[in-house]
């Protein structure tokens, strides 16, 4: 047999080439395999913008029931929503994504009560419930009311010159009120002043900052809601004399706080560390960076707050109280007991950092699963809305409120939002842009170029 064609050096090269080619075709088949199965990504973004926040994250590992995540649009669209979607669904094995065309199913999409198009139904067993948007937060909010069976009311009290819901500057809540309904609360206002009792559907009670003295009846109707398994969020301000809209004393409320473990001081908080300044505020906004083992601050490591005019408190369990620590200010803080004069001067009767400014207490009611829970800040602007945004004030609030109405599960840092990058320059920094780019450049590489022509001839 003549064999010599098989030593060929042709025949050798094209036995290589098909080795070679089926190598190539294995590794490009296994690695798309992969690929399509273990869908793995890496977010460089500073914030991480594309990566799922730690809430979102632990509601999916905690599953124990199957969730379907429902999105109807047209075929064409689904490709934009891929992108969000299928995080949720290599999150655990319980999230199933479905993505169904509104003009292939139509009779299907009337049945389900589609009525636009990018309509997302968030489905656990046979509860559901619609996400208003293509958002992590809207998402994962639908989840959260699915698995929990219903929205949580948050009743905000109003007549004292509180912080209103309605209201969309600077000082106003329009912010948390937007926030809260976000995560699944509803918002109601409460005039204890014209009615001193508080509704039974009232999840957690907000007391934001009033200005002028609850009555009695106003304050028994706090003091027996948390007495009787009630949860509220008190925020009180600082008495201060020299402003023109002045805040009272508010001995009535401040006296109940005190007799469940929590003393309101009558002083004003300054910090002169400087590093106020580093976020654009002054001393009358001490900075927060140290924080307790509480649930509610604990997922707050190095993550700043801040808490412009505010108190310090003093913390001691009570009775029936059992009162912790959340956060204080840093040591370079004190707390003055002038309140009449907006002039910032220390002085050796005033008390020393670190200082409290935020505690959470449990009150036993002697009722199983019946203990009510507050929290007291001594300030009420930080989540107003000029201040809401700043750093981790927006995160460290819905935390509180998660504790309160015990969804302690909840308790996580938000989905971020997205982060302003802009370049800012000033008329000089353009102008040698201009010239650099576009006379600079262009005339160092046509000099180079001439110096090789030179150079060869």
């Amino acid at each position: 047999m003549n064999t010599s064609w098989m030593k060929a050096r042709q025949t050798k090269f094209t036995l290589y080439t098909i080795v070679y080619v089926l190598v190539v075709f294995a590794v490009v088949s296994t690695v798309n395999f992969l690929a399509n199965r273990y869908n793995k990504s890496y977010d460089s973004t500073s914030n991480k913008q594309f990566t799922l926040s730690d809430q979102t994250i632990k509601i999916a590992k905690n599953l124990k029931q199957p969730v379907t995540i429902a999105y109807w649009d047209q075929s064409s669209k689904f490709e934009g929503a891929r992108d969000l979607l299928d995080r949720y669904k290599n999150l655990s094995s319980n999230i199933k994504v479905e993505y169904d065309d509104t003009d292939k199913k139509r009779t299907q999409a009337i049945a389900e009560g589609v009525k636009t198009l990018g309509t997302i139904f968030v489905k656990v067993g046979n509860k559901r419930q619609e996400a208003k948007a293509l958002t992590e937060e809207d998402i994962t909010g639908a989840m959260v009311t699915a698995l929990k069976g219903g929205e949580r009311t948050a009743c905000f009290v109003l007549g004292s010159g509180e912080h209103s819901l309605t209201d969309s500057d600077r000082m106003g809540y329009s912010g948390v009120k937007e926030d809260l309904e976000k995560n699944n609360y509803k918002t109601e206002t409460v005039k204890l002043l014209e009615k001193p009792e508080i509704p039974k559907d009232c999840t957690v009670l907000v007391v934001g900052g009033p200005k002028h003295d609850y009555i009695q009846p106003e304050v028994d109707a706090i003091k027996n809601f948390v007495e009787n398994g009630g949860r509220a969020l008190i925020m009180v301000d600082p008495p201060l004399k020299f402003s023109r809209e002045q805040t009272d004393d508010n001995e009535p409320l401040t006296k109940v706080l005190e007799s469940w473990g929590v003393t309101a001081d009558k002083d004003l908080v300054l910090d002169t560390s400087g590093v106020g300044e580093l976020f654009q505020m002054g001393p009358e906004a001490p900075l927060v960076t140290a924080y307790e083992d509480h649930a509610i601050v604990r997922d707050m490591k190095d993550t700043a707050t801040g808490f412009p005019i505010s108190r310090s408190l003093e913390v001691k369990n009570g009775d029936k109280t059992t009162v912790s620590k959340l956060f204080e200010t840093t040591e370079n803080s004190f707390a003055t007991t002038n309140l009449s004069s907006p002039e910032i001067r220390q002085s050796k009767t005033d008390k020393k950092g670190p200082l409290v400014l935020g505690a959470a207490g449990t009150y036993t009611t002697g009722k199983e699963d019946g203990n009510g829970r507050f929290v007291v800040v001594g300030c009420s602007s930080w989540i107003a809305n000029f201040f809401l945004r700043f750093n981790g004030n927006r995160d460290l609030f819905l935390n509180m409120m998660n504790w309160l109405s015990s969804d302690e599960d909840l308790i996580s840092i938000r989905p971020k939002e997205q982060t302003d990058r802009r370049l800012t320059m000033n008329a000089r920094q353009m102008t040698m842009i201009f010239y650099e780019s576009v006379l600079a450049i262009p005339l160092i590489i046509v000099v180079a170029g001439v110096g090789v022509w030179w150079r060869r001839r």
